[in-house]
């Protein structure tokens, strides 16, 4: 059987008995495509006889060269940027295919799977109109990277992290929904009006960051515009324009909400495997944590990045919290009058 046969609720998130077992598929794995690539009905067996999460962890693996070998190519490193809306969505949407081809029950899943969707329709149409599809797109923070690396450790660090551990995280982030379905699998696991609560909870968290994301593109369009005609666009003052970077609506409470709300969402999957499984804590939670550990450090780059181009920005960071909204967070009046003080006496300096 791919799928591991537990006892409790408690055993769908045991490590040892639902995914130590299925690790010789891994090694297997590559042979078996080999062999079977000739037959249509032979994969599809394969498919189904292979344990889910190890067949798309396998695919996290296979992909990794691709992207190193792309971004090689053409010397350009956001080959994975470019899939990450899309990934996890993929492999979710794999959960859920090989539980409905195997006659599991779907009802949990099928929910999971929406929001999954839903996130990945957001994200990719916000990549998409930031140019991120352009060909010859890359995120700026490569190229500053690219400038105080050595190319021969740019490498390792494109081997290791960009194409590989990128991959893999997009993968790991899904893995509550392998807990998910092995929840189905057993007797009497029914759907409740928490498990209502926590989709909703995941879509509720996507639909913050897509206000946030329209919010930022507002303001930014605004700039723009501001730029080339010097006339100030409607519902922003010249002092929030020449400020250069957004603090209203959701960005007056947090400096970047909509990666708040990303992260959210990723962790909100994980406490949901912890509430079917009826446990505190569980393996899955790994890669939620690694997704927290890389919002912490891109977006202290970022802010390495922005405050470098912008003066008032250090009194943003003093008074915002950078995800989670803190004391001082409500701007309206406090920050501006300061701020515009401060640029003031600048200028008469």
């Amino acid at each position: 059987m791919s799928l591991p046969t537990v006892q409790t609720l408690v055993d769908c998130a045991d490590f040892s008995k639902t995914v130590q077992p299925y690790i010789p598929q891994l090694y297997a794995l590559p042979t078996q495509i080999l062999q079977n690539l000739s037959s249509l009905q032979g994969l599809k067996d394969l498919y189904l006889s292979t344990n889910p999460l190890i067949a798309a962890f396998s695919l996290s693996l296979f992909l990794a060269p691709v992207f190193l070998i792309a971004a090689e190519v053409n010397r350009n490193y956001s080959q994975v940027d470019r899939f990450w809306s899309l990934l996890p969505t993929i492999y979710n949407a794999h959960y859920v295919i090989w539980a409905h081809a195997n006659g599991l029950p779907t009802e949990r899943m099928d929910s999971m799977l929406a929001f999954s969707t839903i996130w990945s329709a957001r994200l990719t149409y916000n990549y998409w109109r930031k140019g991120g599809y352009n060909i010859g797109s890359e995120d700026y923070r490569w190229e500053i990277l690219r400038e105080h690396i050595p190319a021969p450790l740019f490498f390792v660090f494109d081997v290791l992290f960009i194409s590989t551990a990128q991959s893999v995280l997009l993968f790991s982030v899904t893995m509550p929904s392998y807990i998910l379905l092995i929840t189905s699998n057993m007797a009497g696991a029914i759907p409740s009006t928490l498990d209502i609560v926590f989709s909703q909870g995941l879509v509720g968290a996507v639909l913050m960051a897509a206000i946030a994301d329209q919010q930022q593109w507002n303001y930014q369009n605004a700039k723009q515009e501001y730029r080339k005609s010097a006339k100030v666009p409607e519902k922003y003052s010249q002092q929030e324009l020449d400020r250069g970077f957004n603090t209203k609506g959701l960005w007056a409470y947090s400096r970047h909400p909509n990666f708040a709300a990303e992260q959210a969402g990723w962790v909100g999957l994980y406490l949901w495997s912890c509430y079917v499984t009826q446990t505190s804590y569980n393996w899955s939670g790994v890669g939620a944590i690694a997704y927290l550990i890389l919002f912490q450090s891109s977006t202290w780059f970022t802010e390495l990045v922005t405050a470098g181009k912008y003066p008032q920005y250090a009194e943003y960071q003093k008074k915002v919290g950078m995800f989670v909204p803190g004391p001082l967070s409500a701007l309206s009046g406090g920050f501006d009058a300061e701020a515009a003080a401060k640029l003031e006496d600048e200028k008469k300096k």
